[in-house]
């Protein structure tokens, strides 16, 4: 599943080639691209029509369209394999085209929601008072929001009572960060994923959050990370910070920094990387 920097490249994107425009129409293909959305696709394209789309927004990993002058916003879910595309009007469908949004203006463009394993979907959704959609009125700002509180963060990760990656995965605690990253931020703080959240130091997770925010930043530089054709920017286009990820898939190959093969173990239904040297495992006391 995409993570904040993928995410904040498809909003960009978005913001640049989508913002302003208005819906002339909309084609719902597939009936589980907008299973989010009770009413179902006919009343979803019926109510956008004649809507004008505002500035993209983004928290953690939720993406969504606010409508100008609306309390409402249409909520994209990318899943596992979901694109937010711009393309030219005239350009022929992709296979797994679910839904397609037209414009009344002379762009010669128009907006696709591509998804291959139809995990992902889009819905209508009332906003908060803070202009979020409700059902993510739950989700914590992410580190990279200026508003982001990092003192309340420090408490709550210690009162937390967890291991540090399942609370970096806490969309509550602090959202956006998924597995590549929390697990890459982990490596560069040299702790190990299992390390207790109520032995981190306000200083040491100080560090860890700066390291968190260091390389979604650097990944935000090159277009996020894409180990296949699923993740792309709404241009098509795939990220490359897979060329520069220090833990993740690096298995049996030297770590970076002390040359130890790096190790892979289950995790969750995932797996964690990491260096068995530089980040060691919490002692276990009996």
């Amino acid at each position: 599943m995409p993570e904040l920097p993928e995410v904040e490249v498809v909003r960009r994107g978005l913001e640049r080639w989508v913002a302003g425009r208005t819906i002339e129409d909309v084609e719902v293909l597939h009936p589980r691209a907008v299973r989010r959305h009770p009413a179902g696709g006919v009343d979803f394209a019926a109510r956008l029509r004649g809507e004008t789309v505002g500035v993209p927004q983004r928290r953690g990993k939720y993406l969504w369209l606010p409508l100008a002058g609306r309390d409402l916003s249409v909520l994209g879910h990318l899943g596992m394999s979901g694109q937010l595309l711009v393309q030219p009007a005239d350009a022929p469908d992709e296979k797994h085209l679910r839904i397609r949004v037209r414009f009344d203006d002379d762009a010669g463009t128009e907006l696709r929601f591509v998804d291959q394993r139809t995990f992902g979907g889009l819905s209508l959704h009332d906003n908060t008072p803070d202009g979020l959609p409700d059902v993510i009125a739950h989700i914590a700002r992410d580190p990279l929001d200026p508003l982001f509180d990092e003192a309340a963060y420090h408490l709550a990760l210690r009162a937390k009572r967890s291991t540090v990656k399942r609370a970096l995965l806490d969309q509550s605690l602090i959202s956006g960060v998924g597995n590549i990253y929390a697990d890459e931020a982990l490596w560069r703080a040299r702790l190990h994923y299992e390390r207790p959240t109520a032995t981190l130091t306000r200083p040491l997770s100080a560090e860890l959050l700066g390291h968190v925010r260091d390389v979604m930043n650097a990944a935000l530089a090159v277009g996020g990370t894409s180990f296949d054709s699923l993740y792309v920017n709404v241009n098509g286009e795939s990220g490359y910070f897979d060329r520069s990820l220090d833990a993740y898939g690096r298995e049996d190959e030297p770590c970076r920094r002390c040359g130890t093969p790096m190790r892979r173990r289950p995790w969750m239904n995932r797996s964690s990387y990491f260096c068995p040297r530089c980040q060691r495992p919490p002692r276990v006391v009996s």
